[in-house]
């Protein structure tokens, strides 16, 4: 059993490192509940499928399973992937897996997060949600480490942070009344600062137009280098996001991150807009307690979703004439790192993408392996 501490990380002189750091790997949670993906999920299957593939071309990548599904996933998936039992309520471990952190000797820890399935009774995607506020501890206990446990409702994809003491969040989310109600503000500002070791946090108001998360950063507004941001945005003044956009850069460009600097604010154009088609929305089963999917509804589309390995960058594409503009955008923000399009409407027919479906561990002092160029080398 991995040991919980009672100090903070702050306190141990851990911080939460930036995405482009470093790896161990990636894990992922497979999909399978009839009431959120389409066809059984054998598309979104496929898809993650596809994701995990691609981020394994610069790092090892676990997937969690449930027993039900396990040999189904071992047909499915790459041989390199590993793949390991493990109960859960959905696949979105960005949100309800943990959050590691390193020191300055590279040892590495985890935060184990308080989850409620984006809001709980209120106004939450799902009941229950019970198996998959275990996803973050026992991943903490399969990799062996010491585990943070704050008293605090927080997923993955509602925080991105520089690695030099800087996150942003949006309002939207960590200050709506479904997470957290008996904290203000400030101590929801407290917990940040000392379980991700933070000086400076940038508010932001809200986040992508109908993101059924509540507005998360990641699927909006991220790093991608210190002192540089990602938004994302539109030229067309009638649709609903080019408001919420404006008003992040707005804000964007008056903040100062925790070194002083001014940010340096890469905006990319979203797809056009995407929407259920009756096809997709018969494919969902309905049952009381979750989301339901209808035609004609929009979905919260944002090329930002997209995940940081060791030597790649996984993207989503949207069959769309942006999807090219947008991967030589992001090819020239990391002109070091190769950049793979995977196509990204089935994930997001589940209500998120590709880093919803991700989460990174830290390399630390470890060794791992480490692919690029079709060679396997070994780090430490």
């Amino acid at each position: 059993m991995s040991k919980t501490l009672t100090t903070t990380p702050r306190e141990d002189g851990y911080r939460m490192p930036a995405e482009w750091e470093p790896h161990v790997g990636a894990w992922m949670l497979w999909p399978e509940r009839s009431d959120n993906w389409r066809n059984g999920a054998l598309p979104a299957q496929r898809a993650f499928a596809k994701v995990a593939e691609a981020i394994n071309r610069g790092e090892p990548v676990t997937v969690c399973v449930s027993p039900g599904q396990y040999v189904l996933a071992r047909e499915k998936l790459a041989s390199e992937i590993r793949l390991v039992e493990m109960s859960s309520n959905d696949s979105w471990i960005r949100d309800c897996g943990p959050t590691f952190v390193v020191n300055d000797a590279g040892e590495v820890r985890g935060i184990d997060w308080q989850f409620n399935a984006w809001g709980g009774l209120l106004g939450g995607l799902y009941f229950p949600w019970d198996q998959d506020d275990l996803v973050g501890e026992k991943v903490i206990e399969m990799e062996r480490v010491e585990r943070y446990a704050p008293d605090i409702i927080l997923e993955g994809g509602s925080i991105d942070v520089d690695g030099e003491g800087t996150l942003i969040a949006t309002e939207e989310c960590l200050l709506n009344s479904n997470r957290n109600p008996e904290k203000t503000k400030e101590e929801i500002e407290r917990y940040l600062k000392d379980y991700l070791n933070l000086e400076t946090i940038i508010w932001l108001e809200k986040g992508v137009y109908g993101d059924e998360t509540d507005g998360h950063t990641d699927n909006f507004c991220r790093f991608v280098a210190p002192g540089k941001v990602i938004l994302t945005w539109t030229e067309d003044r009638d649709d609903p996001q080019y408001d919420i956009s404006e008003a992040a850069f707005e804000r964007l460009q008056e903040a100062r991150d925790a070194k002083g600097r001014a940010l340096e604010v890469h905006r990319i154009r979203q797809p056009d807009p995407v929407l259920i088609t009756a096809e997709e929305a018969a494919g969902v089963d309905r049952f009381p307690g979750t989301l339901p999917r209808r035609k004609g509804d929009r979905l919260a589309a944002s090329y930002v979703n997209f995940y940081i390995g060791n030597g790649v960058v996984v993207m989503p594409s949207f069959d769309d004439p942006q999807d090219v503009v947008a991967q030589d955008e992001i090819r020239q923000i990391f002109p070091d790192r190769e950049v793979i399009a995977v196509p990204g409407r089935e994930i997001l027919l589940g209500g998120g993408n590709i880093h919803c479906i991700t989460q990174q561990e830290p390399l630390g002092r470890r060794s791992a392996q480490i692919r690029g160029s079709g060679v396997t080398q070994l780090a430490s």
